[in-house]
């Protein structure tokens, strides 16, 4: 019998598997595609303080291995999530509580912040939040907090102020030195690091002259990302000492067992749920016969065993 629960955050994980935020709403309207109890943790999209109407229109287009996007946190605010999201979330968990509740923030300042986190603080469904420090698709893409880690940190100290449940501060691949907003992070109060988002991508019409997105640029994510993505997950797992969350490219379990051997402790999976929504009830047990075949009986034993060329390890015969 495989074991694929882990611990981090001071919380037992069924299994590593999650949501990414803004691919799978805010969880359980996806319950007819993925039951509730397959995952360790379903995480919302993005909720923020007054509703958002999102960028204007159009803000997807497909590509050859991936997709763009700027809905720009399209979203009906904070209290709609509280009125008519939080009861169906509390019903799944009467039910299931081994699966976690992650819910995604997003706020202009630090203070916004740490209003979400203190007006959500009081929900029992809620296991977990994740500040999304990231989003390239609001204000032009200029948020100081994803490239400052001065910033990331008064966010999450902000926050942590406010709140005991666990923070985990979602950051931009979009930034020269990912591990020190990472370390920013850390040193703010945050409980965990998700790496990462969407790249900055464009696409254009040459015979119209246009770009295929209203916004011209948005976030590009899929597997074409992955070994940006993969490479992100090691830096910042490599240099803080809180658990990370690998997120980027993700389509099977292969996929999934890479991002932990550099480091991660957890994954959450995005892209692959439009072209296929039952993809994540399937990879948990794909990734359980996976271990067995390799002759591995507990998930944990696999985190952070990567041999780079330069250990000794490596150089063993």
């Amino acid at each position: 019998m495989v074991d694929l629960s882990i611990q981090f955050a001071g919380l037992r994980w069924q299994n590593p598997l999650m949501s990414a935020s803004g691919t799978f709403g805010h969880g359980t309207e996806m319950t007819g595609m993925v039951a509730f109890e397959k995952l360790g943790a379903w995480v919302s999209k993005t909720v923020t303080w007054e509703p958002r109407a999102g960028n204007p229109l159009p803000r997807i287009h497909e590509t050859e291995a991936g997709f763009l996007n700027s809905i720009g946190l399209e979203n009906r605010g904070i209290e709609h999530y509280i009125d008519h999201v939080i009861p169906d979330l509390r019903a799944a968990k009467r039910k299931r509580p081994e699966t976690r509740v992650i819910t995604n923030l997003g706020g202009h300042d630090a203070e916004e912040f740490a209003r979400l986190a203190e007006r959500l603080g009081g929900e029992d469904c809620i296991d977990a939040f994740e500040l999304n420090l990231s989003c390239p698709n609001v204000d032009g893409g200029k948020l100081p907090y994803s490239t400052d880690p001065s910033r990331a940190e008064e966010v999450l100290a902000g926050a942590r102020k406010v709140t005991k449940k666990p923070l985990f501060a979602k950051i931009s691949p979009n930034v020269t030195r990912v591990d020190e907003i990472a370390r920013g992070c850390e040193a703010g109060g945050a409980d965990g690091i998700t790496a990462g988002n969407t790249l900055l991508g464009m696409g254009v019409d040459w015979r119209r002259r246009t770009p295929r997105l209203a916004t011209g640029v948005g976030g590009y994510s899929g597997t074409a990302i992955k070994p940006v993505s993969l490479r992100c997950a090691y830096q910042v797992a490599s240099a803080v000492s809180i658990p990370v969350i690998g997120c980027g490219g993700i389509q099977c379990a292969e996929d999934v067992m890479e991002y932990l051997v550099v480091g991660c402790q957890a994954v959450q999976v995005g892209t692959v749920s439009f072209s296929d929504p039952s993809a994540l009830a399937r990879m948990g047990q794909d990734l359980a016969e996976l271990l067995r075949s390799e002759g591995i009986e507990t998930l944990s034993e696999c985190v952070g065993t990567l041999q780079m060329p330069n250990s000794e390890a490596w150089r063993k015969p």
